[in-house]
């Protein structure tokens, strides 16, 4: 009998044109050599890969094509031939690029990227990342100078005004609830890359009467958040909604299009036995479900907004510990 999943499922699994919903979902670790993990990969994956660069190799998978690669682009397009290059390391040659290796696979994480995955098979991802802890990979937790994470890419439902409303207004309110979750190691903490989003914006967003267009949506979260540095980075999404919007405030060749959201909280804690992927996926999960429930999403938000305030009830509990309460009361957890 197969075993079940540990991956949880949204109610909701259809985009707007009945298409089932994907994720993109990215892994970043170390303690395995590049060639060592792309090797694994392949296997656990039951894919074949091709080198395409330096440092980066493709996994065509029956999910489709997997990119492995080492997360330094420096590093990648380093060229000792080029005469830019000091010519003391361009006679050491290969050797110079041994120590360059060596040393790069200890400092820099190795990346994993998977290609959309349907969430009905999330299992794949379950299995790769509990296979690569059995052989040796570690996260955050081995090394000060780490700070790896496992990133999102949720396909969004539907892209109109309102549907994206609800799942920042969620997103503000599960924020230190999911930080808390997610037990953020300390070299993770010291990173600027995974910022909440700007108070004055979650006060605008949470507000009562809070219902823009999707101009006046992208708007005011740029004008507080123009950078991919946010837990939740919302410019690959506005780039694939109005490109010419987004370059008014953010200039930024990284920025890639896709109709999804960029969850960037979690730490990869690979090799701690009691971690999965799972684990971070079925919290993301708790918000979908809030935001497919409006009267509750709407309850929480007012909640949430009540908890910003002053008052003897919020000076003597913590708004985590008050959002685990109301989880745990409507079953989400």
């Amino acid at each position: 009998m197969p075993m079940a999943s540990r991956c949880r499922m949204p109610d909701v699994m259809t985009t707007r044109d009945g298409k089932t919903r994907r994720v993109g979902v990215e892994i970043e670790i170390s303690g395995l050599g590049y060639e060592k993990l792309v090797s694994l990969t392949a296997d656990i994956l039951d894919g074949t890969a091709r080198n395409s660069g330096r440092y980066v190799s493709k996994v065509d998978t029956p999910l489709g094509e997997f990119t492995v690669e080492l997360d330094s682009d420096p590093i990648k397009d380093l060229d000792l031939r080029d005469e830019r290059v000091p010519e003391s390391l361009r006679e050491l040659g290969g050797h110079a690029m041994e120590m360059i290796d060596y040393a790069a696979e200890r400092l820099v994480p190795l990346e994993i990227v998977s290609p959309p995955v349907p969430f009905d098979q999330l299992d794949t991802i379950e299995v790769l990342s509990d296979r690569l802890r059995e052989a040796g990979a570690v996260g955050s937790r081995e090394a000060i100078l780490y700070a790896f994470g496992l990133q999102l890419n949720p396909e969004l439902p539907n892209l109109d005004a309102d549907t994206l409303r609800r799942y920042l207004q969620t997103f503000a309110a599960l924020y230190d609830w999911l930080k808390g979750r997610h037990q953020l190691d300390f070299s993770r903490k010291l990173t600027n890359y995974i910022e909440p989003w700007a108070g004055s914006y979650v006060d605008r967003l949470i507000a009562e009467d809070y219902s823009p267009d999707l101009e006046g949506l992208m708007r005011d979260y740029l004008e507080d958040n123009p950078t991919r540095n946010r837990a939740l980075d919302l410019l690959p999404l506005f780039a694939h909604l109005d490109a010419d919007l987004l370059a008014e405030y953010v200039d930024d060749p990284r920025i890639k299009s896709r109709p999804t959201l960029h969850y960037r909280l979690p730490d990869c804690d690979i090799d701690n036995p009691a971690w999965h992927f799972s684990t971070v996926w079925n919290d993301w999960v708790v918000l979908e479900q809030i935001v497919s429930h409006p009267k509750q999403q709407k309850e929480l938000n007012d909640l949430f907004r009540e908890g910003r305030t002053l008052s003897f009830r919020n000076l003597t509990s913590t708004w985590r510990s008050r959002c685990q309460q109301w989880l745990e009361n409507r079953g989400y957890v």
